[in-house]
């Protein structure tokens, strides 16, 4: 399909948007010989949504006729409680991996190349109904008693707050279970050309935040990528990969900063990278760490 015209700030937001999937690991180049076109949508707050037109694709595509729940019975279920949590999941649809052999298949053709999406992109015609079949799979036991799930918002409802907390707790038990990205992750292949490594270290790296010591971490890995350095995945390598695999999706998640409290400043380095943390009645609230450059590792450390 042929290229949409965009403006300069379209263009501008293209290249952000492409950049930050790229770096998450969401979307990997394609040479695939055809693809869809890419263009905006604008959102309420007038921001710009990046989309791709399936139409071509969706037409071909065996329609999934599983049941979407009419938002007015849903309102009904909610009538008589006094209590409401509603979640949006975070980019829902991103965290169901595409089936693989197909990612080809959803190649989007921009006018900086052609991308294809390892997760499952916005636009496609069964997105919908996949996604409402795998959240009202892991929630069945609790729909329609204190759960109703509509596309990637899910609210809980309840008469009291005691069950509302209990309920809540059941949730996010569960959501942490399924892992719905976590998987993906875990079950990610070490990589053996240089865009697949970006792409992991793309994704990992937007966690990196979440990991202490993320850069001694990934040196091994992001150290392939150094001038006149032999590009060979030895066992300290295969070692990193695994590791971040487990960290990425094992470690505890930061607990949010109380300002009436007293903030703890954790620092370290080595003879190689840097690093600290901000802690609170010892749960941690943030990491950050880096690399030191060649001059860098000169200096004295005590």
């Amino acid at each position: 399909m042929g290229l949409y015209r965009m403006a300069p700030p379209e263009l501008k937001e293209l290249r952000r948007q492409l950049k930050e999937l790229l770096d998450t690991g969401f979307i990997q180049p394609s040479k695939a010989p055809y693809g869809a076109s890419v263009l905006f949508q604008k959102k309420h707050d007038g921001s710009l949504w990046m989309c791709i037109n399936y139409r071509a694709l969706n037409k071909v595509t065996v329609k999934n006729k599983y049941p979407i729940s009419l938002i007015v019975d849903l309102f009904n279920q909610l009538s008589r409680a006094r209590y409401f949590t509603k979640l949006d999941l975070r980019l829902g649809y991103y965290q169901v991996r595409i089936a693989e052999g197909d990612e080809l298949k959803t190649t989007g053709v921009t006018r900086y190349g052609s991308y294809k999406f390892l997760v499952m992109p916005f636009g496609l015609t069964n997105a919908p109904t996949t996604f409402c079949t795998l959240m009202n799979k892991i929630f069945h036991p609790y729909l329609d008693k204190f759960v109703v799930v509509y596309l990637d918002d899910i609210v809980i409802y309840n008469n009291t707050l005691k069950e509302h907390v209990k309920h809540l707790r059941k949730v996010f038990k569960i959501l942490k279970q399924n892992e719905l990205y976590v998987k993906a992750i875990q079950e990610w292949d070490p990589p053996t050309k240089v865009p697949q490594l970006k792409s992991f270290l793309g994704l990992v790296n937007y966690y990196r935040r979440f990991i202490k010591g993320y850069s001694v971490r990934a040196a091994p890995l992001t150290d392939l990528f150094k001038k006149n350095k032999t590009c060979e995945w030895d066992k300290r390598c295969q070692q990193a990969f695994e590791n971040l695999k487990k960290v990425v999706t094992k470690e505890p998640v930061l607990a949010l900063p109380d300002h009436t409290k007293v903030f703890e400043i954790h620092t370290d380095a080595s003879d190689f990278a840097i690093g600290g943390f901000l802690m609170q009645d010892r749960h941690s609230i943030a990491f950050e760490n880096r690399k030191l450059n060649d001059m860098e590792r000169h200096y004295i450390v005590k």
